[in-house]
């Protein structure tokens, strides 16, 4: 039985950083598990990485310093239990080299501040949309909507919202891209 020492300390929530780091921790969940999926294909065991990865965050909670990356500190703590539960587990022939992990892991990371910035412009240029074209996107994306259910729900010829979704998707696409080319020449 695990007695109530073994356990991580619950940071002192009286704290402006400690907050800030619960805040973060939570946000940050399923991004965390999705980049350990991305390296173990099995979900149940990259809930467990996921777990293990958990308790090390919060013991080492004091070390994070609010203000910098916590995607990236916390995913270099799941790549080091990656490799501990690959190495408990043993080598078997459908495993990758720790070598490829390592390589894929960094290329994750890498891709992860591009993903961020294409979200981050997704929702400035959405916010950007006249409200009924907005509208048309959020009917079509967030629901389970296909062109005809739309067109029948709108009452209008289906080719006639294929065009209008068409004109939204391109006024969208040119939206990120001069939002991410704002992005990267202000940070040169």
């Amino acid at each position: 039985m695990t007695s109530s020492t073994d356990l991580p300390a619950f940071p002192d929530t009286s704290s402006e950083e400690s907050r800030e780091f619960i805040s973060l921790f939570t946000r940050h969940q399923r991004r965390i598990y999705l980049y350990i999926l991305s390296m173990i294909p099995h979900p149940l065991e990259a809930e467990e990485i996921l777990q293990n990865t958990n308790l090390v965050i919060w013991k080492k909670a004091a070390q994070f310093e609010v203000g910098t990356n916590f995607f990236a500190w916390a995913c270099q703590i799941a790549h080091y239990e990656i490799l501990k539960y690959r190495k408990k587990r043993g080598r078997d022939k459908h495993q990758f080299s720790d070598e490829f992990v390592s390589q894929v892991a960094e290329a994750v990371k890498e891709n992860q501040d591009l993903f961020e910035l294409r979200r981050n412009a997704l929702t400035f240029c959405l916010a950007k949309l006249r409200k009924k074209d907005r509208e048309l996107i959020q009917r079509r994306y967030q629901g389970s909507n296909q062109g005809k259910e739309l067109a029948d729900d709108l009452g209008r010829p289906v080719n006639s919202v294929y065009q209008s979704l068409g004109r939204v998707r391109r006024t969208l696409f040119e939206c990120i891209n001069r939002y991410i080319a704002a992005e990267s020449y202000s940070h040169e």
